[in-house]
């Protein structure tokens, strides 16, 4: 499919690991409890990735206060709009569920292939704290951040692939009902 799918198919784990990570998270494996899954993980990783947001919002105040910070301005509201696209898509996103009498059947395998994606957003939050800790060196050296700002923006991107990516699985479903 992609190297971005291959990626976050190879690096998946155990339900076990991502039911420990969400806090009341018990996951899919009640099939009533789907919905209700699957709700949870979408709001907690909503809710992680709203911080990095506010994170990134009071580093670039912090931008804006050093000498020619307001050329950095253009830059750090687009990442910004990437990730808050991000949170948005996975705050409003259909749930990967498959009830007894919704349209997608989803079976034991395309459930692990959700997982997977489950699992890789979590990741992506982590990796964003990464990337703003990158990001938050820079402003304390007052150097590179051109460096850092691209890699939150490539990150920011390669997150919402990883996210469209997860939409797809369940649309492909869709296709094969």
């Amino acid at each position: 499919m992609s190297e971005l799918y291959d990626r976050i198919m190879g690096q998946k784990g155990t339900i076990e690991n991502l039911m420990m990570k969400i806090p009341g998270f018990s996951g899919y494996l009640d099939k009533k409890a789907r919905r209700a899954a699957d709700r949870i993980l979408r709001d907690y990783i909503a809710a992680e990735i709203a911080k990095r947001i506010r994170t990134l919002v009071g580093l670039e105040k912090k931008i804006l206060d050093m000498d020619g910070g307001l050329s950095y301005m253009s830059q750090t509201a687009s990442v910004k709009s990437k990730i808050q696209l991000y949170h948005d898509r996975v705050n409003t996103a259909a749930p990967g569920y498959s009830g007894p009498f919704e349209q997608i059947k989803i079976g034991a395998e395309e459930m692990e292939s959700l997982y997977a994606f489950d699992e890789a957003q979590i990741r992506y939050v982590d990796q964003l704290d990464a990337a703003l800790k990158g990001l938050q060196d820079a402003v304390a050296n007052k150097s590179g951040l051109d460096e850092a700002i691209s890699a939150l923006d490539t990150l920011a991107v390669e997150a919402n692939e990883a996210f469209r990516l997860r939409e797809d699985v369940i649309t492909n479903l869709t296709k094969s009902v």
